[in-house]
């Protein structure tokens, strides 16, 4: 089941780096076409994990309701497709920026949160 998990973070991994990729996607060369690539690979791929990881869900909690298998493979099981499943989105939360899209502040953004006008 150890092999399993490992298998589980490494595509929570690529699950960050490839919705990472599909924040920094704005050019048409060929950094910006590679890393489309790779988001639709990983859309396609985490597809393909969810339909498994219900299938695995399934099996692992009839299992457990009838003791062949414990329940904490179960719920690491459920948290390793709960970590997938919102890794695209907290990924586009940190990387958007706040105020509509602001990417570089001045002083005059910034302003003094003491009030004491430093």
């Amino acid at each position: 089941m150890k092999k399993y998990m490992k298998v589980l973070g490494v595509i929570a991994a690529f699950a960050v780096v490839f919705a990472a990729c599909g924040a920094m996607a704005q050019g048409s060369g060929a950094f910006g076409i590679a890393t489309e690539k790779l988001v639709d690979t990983f859309k396609n791929v985490r597809a393909i994990v969810f339909i498994i990881g219900g299938f695995g869900l399934i099996v692992l909690g009839v299992g457990a309701i009838f003791g062949t298998v414990k329940w904490k493979y179960l719920a690491a099981l459920a948290a390793g497709l709960a970590i997938v499943a919102a890794a695209g989105a907290v990924v586009d939360y940190v990387t958007t920026p706040a105020g509509g899209g602001i990417t570089s502040f001045s002083g005059s953004q910034l302003g003094d949160t003491l009030g004491g006008g430093f």
